[in-house]
Order: C-alpha cells, then sequence, then structure tokens
C-alpha cells in the first residue's frame, strides 16, 4: 500500500510478491518473519491463508507493549532521563522552564509547565511528579494498526477451508517440468537416443531414490505411465519413513482439475 495508508485487515502485515506472500511483523523490538510460497502450498490462495494465519498467531500471542510502557520508553533525544520531561531554554541558554507532557490521544495532550523563576529547584522536581500522574490516565495497548486488535481479540477473518501441508522441495513442480506430476522428469542423454521417463524423490539428510523407464522399452505413453507409478511408490515410502503427508501425483492431478485437495491427516 502507499505510504501513510494502511493495508486492509486481511493484509495487515502481509505483502504480496512475485512467488507468494511475506509476513513481517516487529514486536518489542523483535522481527517476526516468514515467507510463504505459492509454490509450497500449491496455489496462491492456499499460501494466503497460511500467512494469514501464521500472521494471527504472531498477533495474538505477542500482543503491542501497553501504552504506558511504551510512553516510558526514553527517546534518543532526550536529556532529563525521564521521558515526557523535558527543559525549556531561553536565548542565553539559561533553563526557563521544566515540562512535563503527556500524549494520551488525538484531541488530548497533557502539559503543564513549571517556571524556574517561581519554583526554582524545585521545577523539574514538580515536573517529574506531575509526568507520573499524567501517566496514570493512560490505559490499553499501543494501537499498531487498526486491525491489530480485531485480529487479537475477534475470530479469524478469512476463509475457514482446508489448509494444505506444505510441499517439500522434492514436491514442487517446477516451471520446467513437462510431465505436469512433480518428480517425474523426462530425460534424453543424446539426440539420437529415444529418452527415458524418470521418477525421483528426495528425503532430507536420506539422499534421493530414483527410477527409469525406458521410451525404447515401453513406449513413450507406457514409460511416462509406470515413472508416474513409481513416483506414487516412492511417495508412500517416503511418507511411512517420515510421517510427513505429501500428496501423490494423482491428488496432485485432481486438485489441478478441481482446485481442492483435502489435507491429509498426520499422527
Amino acid at each position: 500500500m502507499p505510504r501513510g495508508i494502511p493495508n486492509p485487515a486481511a493484509m495487515y502485515g502481509i505483502s504480496p510478491r512475485a512467488w507468494g506472500f511475506e509476513v513481517s511483523i516487529v514486536r518489542n523490538g523483535t522481527r517476526y518473519y516468514k515467507q510463504f510460497g505459492r509454490a509450497s502450498y500449491g496455489s496462491v490462495e492456499q499460501a494466503l491463508l497460511q500467512a494469514q494465519d501464521w500472521r494471527d498467531e504472531v498477533v495474538r500471542s505477542v500482543p503491542p507493549l501497553p501504552r504506558r510502557t511504551q510512553a516510558e520508553k526514553l527517546r534518543a533525544n532526550n536529556t532529563t532521563g525521564v521521558s515526557g520531561v523535558f527543559c525549556q531554554v531561553s536565548a542565553g541558554g539559561k533553563v526557563r522552564a521544566w515540562v512535563a507532557k503527556t500524549y494520551l490521544g488525538q484531541d488530548e495532550i497533557l502539559r503543564t509547565d513549571f517556571p524556574v523563576g517561581a519554583m526554582g529547584q524545585a521545577a523539574q522536581t514538580l515536573a517529574i511528579e506531575e509526568r507520573a500522574r499524567q501517566l496514570e490516565r493512560m490505559a490499553g495497548l499501543s494501537r499498531l494498526h487498526p486491525a491489530e486488535e480485531a485480529i487479537r481479540t475477534g475470530p479469524a477473518v478469512h476463509s475457514a477451508e482446508p489448509r494444505l501441508p506444505k510441499r517439500s522441495k522434492s514436491e514442487i513442480r517446477r516451471c520446467t517440468n513437462s510431465s505436469g506430476v512433480s518428480g517425474v522428469h523426462f530425460k534424453s542423454p543424446n539426440i539420437g537416443h529415444p529418452g527415458y521417463w524418470l521418477a525421483i524423490t528426495y528425503t532430507a539428510g536420506k539422499g534421493s531414490v530414483s527410477k527409469a523407464f525406458s521410451i525404447k522399452e515401453h513406449g513413450a505413453d507406457g514409460a511416462k505411465r509406470l515413472a508416474i507409478e513409481e513416483r506414487e511408490r516412492q511417495l508412500e515410502q517416503k511418507l511411512n519413513a517420515t510421517g510427513v503427508a505429501t500428496p501423490s501425483p494423482r491428488q496432485e492431478t485432481h486438485r489441478r482439475r478441481t482446485g481442492t485437495l483435502k489435507a491429509r491427516q498426520t499422527p
């Protein structure tokens, strides 16, 4: 959104990118950041839902500071050691007055001046005491965005449709993939070779499992079909070994045709 114009509630803390979405929220000096790629979740819609879920979790579990705590923080240009208390200096460099000032709201600013000429050295002490009284009128949490409180205290405002598990890198179908199924690729060693279809699956820390099916032996369609079936077996073996739910190629094909895919249950 343009500078000065907050994002709508659904996009609070979320920025669209060419590859998906990124979430960036700062809480009490700590930045919470995570990326959600459309390739990792199967679609732009799923990536956005996952980003919103994660954003909501951060907002609800890490609330902003109380307004009073925020107001008591010393600014870099503070020279008195007390937030909201500063001195007025004359043209000659002499302290003319001590001031206690507190911003409560857009139309409510508390300010009291304590002239040194009338109150002497007690002016600074009186300003500090007045600042403490002003802070007692400050309640609630810091407002970071119009949607902040609604997200933190209310129900989710986005879709309740099932969320798909994040795909591993081996399940993401690359733009160069010609089979329409992740992990199934056509290979040709040289120009005169009829080629083969390869099924390959990676498992983190365990390397890869692969099997090739010759077009000369099985025909183009047969070799591709066998590779897809082999890929399904590899994914099932990976699921049994890791316990991580992974959509099979047939589920992937169904999802592309219908736009839906039920989330698979994991133990």
